[in-house]
């Protein structure tokens, strides 16, 4: 029961990952994903991130967007047989709770990017979406001049183009 303890510690520490408003009781399949990836349960070859989607998917209940701790072993169930092949349930299931015990997000687990202050979001594309990508990280900060000023304008206009309503005049 001691080694399930920090497996759930783990499991809050995760689930509240990048959301100070989060109890830690349920998890995204966002830092889920994470999760799975940091700890080396996600080894991209027997686990794939595919297949961490498909078992939260499957474990989640209908609608929701998060899962419980007791939602979170029934995944793990599923993946751990896939992660230790032909080890029997119970010793795959222990060995993948072996590889969360003690971990927390960021600690250097499989990831291969090196990870220096805060530079882990600027490198990360996979948070980046469409057309932003080549300006923005997630945080708003950009390559652009959008990125640099602080945009006060929310008239709609974008970027530094402050006179709105000037430019037949100037042109």
């Amino acid at each position: 029961a001691a080694r399930m303890s920090e497996v759930e510690k783990a499991f809050r520490k995760f689930a509240i990952y990048g959301d100070t408003s989060a109890s830690g009781n349920d998890m995204t399949g966002k830092n889920f994903s994470k999760m799975c990836k940091e700890c080396g349960v996600m080894d991209g070859k027997a686990v794939t991130s595919t297949d961490v989607d498909i078992v939260f998917n499957k474990v989640k209940t209908k609608g929701a967007r998060t899962i419980t701790f007791a939602e979170f072993q029934q995944a793990m169930k599923e993946l751990c047989s896939k992660r230790f092949k032909g080890k029997s349930p119970e010793e795959a299931l222990q060995a993948v709770y072996g590889l969360i015990e003690g971990k927390e997000p960021g600690s250097v687990g499989a990831t291969k990017a090196t990870k220096v202050g805060g530079v882990e979001r600027l490198t990360d594309t996979s948070k980046y979406t469409g057309s932003h990508k080549e300006r923005f990280d997630e945080s708003g900060k950009g390559k652009g001049l959008a990125g640099r000023q602080d945009l006060t304008d929310n008239s709609g206009y974008v970027g530094a183009y402050k006179g709105a309503g000037t430019y037949d005049q100037t042109h």
